[in-house]
């Protein structure tokens, strides 16, 4: 009796409308990109301390660049031949280095052939993130590294909350408008799921301030991170329900100076492909 095929894993995320969010973005992408930046810089660092070198290297969702920038600077002489890659073919546009247009669930890199991976701030996007992490150790050499910054567990938590009482309120129940995001503790776990070695994860959080909600909702958009859950909300985010958010979110998240925080969590993970 044939053995039933795996069953698929669901579909969370549509990333069609993943790619035309980045594309509309690409364009102001440097006006609100302090996030990708930051997990950028924090990989490169990373590979400066390893006493090896990495003659061939792909950085999966490298949007505009901003990790070849911090390996120039951290880590030049560790990374030999570096391939960008991005599933928006407007991040990428305009750069004379190696460059591919790819989805991170369907990589085209052949098995044991990559030294190197790096995962800037778009797994957190992927329907399996098990899954694309074993496409990942699948195309690294033995003994070769994969390093990957994701969006975690507590990000956005201060819009989300808003949100949900605004709903709560005005329609009488609230639904997802908000990704859900990885936790920490589920972190190395899913490395190890993957068959890495010697996983690690850890995490970084960010918090920055606004004068006002909106401005936070414009940055998302300029960053190419606004949902685009699979299963979307029945009901439009109508003027009424995004001022009552704004509202709540003034009344429950100002510090004394009258500016509103929005937490961001970077999870970084290491893990190294069998020797």
């Amino acid at each position: 009796m044939p053995a039933s095929p795996s069953p698929l894993p669901p579909r969370l995320f549509d990333r069609a409308l993943h790619r035309k969010r980045l594309t509309r973005a690409a364009h102001g992408f440097a006006e609100a990109d302090f996030l990708h930046r930051r997990a950028a810089l924090d990989l490169a660092e990373r590979i400066g301390p390893i006493l090896r070198t990495f003659p061939l290297a792909v950085e999966l969702s490298a949007r505009r660049g901003a990790f070849r920038e911090a390996l120039d600077d951290a880590a030049s002489d560790r990374v030999g031949h570096l391939i960008e890659v991005d599933l928006s073919p407007a991040m990428l546009a305009g750069r004379a280095d190696a460059r591919l247009v790819a989805d991170e669930e369907r990589l085209p890199f052949a098995e044991a052939s990559l030294d190197l991976v790096v995962s800037t701030l778009g797994l957190h996007w992927t329907n399996d993130v098990v899954g694309a992490l074993i496409q990942i150790r699948r195309t690294l050499k033995p003994g070769g590294l994969f390093l990957g910054a994701f969006l975690g567990g507590t990000t956005l938590t201060e819009l989300r909350q808003s949100l949900v009482a605004a709903e709560s309120e005005i329609l009488g129940g609230a639904g997802s408008r908000i990704s859900p995001f990885a936790d920490l503790q589920d972190a190395a776990g899913l490395l190890h799921r993957a068959g890495f070695k010697e996983p690690v994860a850890d995490v970084d959080t960010v918090t920055v301030t606004y004068d006002h909600p909106l401005k936070l909702l414009l940055d998302l958009r300029r960053m190419g991170e606004t949902s685009v859950l699979a299963d979307r909300h029945p009901k439009p985010l109508t003027r009424t329900l995004l001022a009552r958010t704004a509202e709540v979110y003034a009344e429950r998240f100002s510090r004394p100076d009258g500016r509103l925080t929005a937490t961001f969590e970077i999870i970084t993970l290491t893990g190294w492909a069998a020797g």
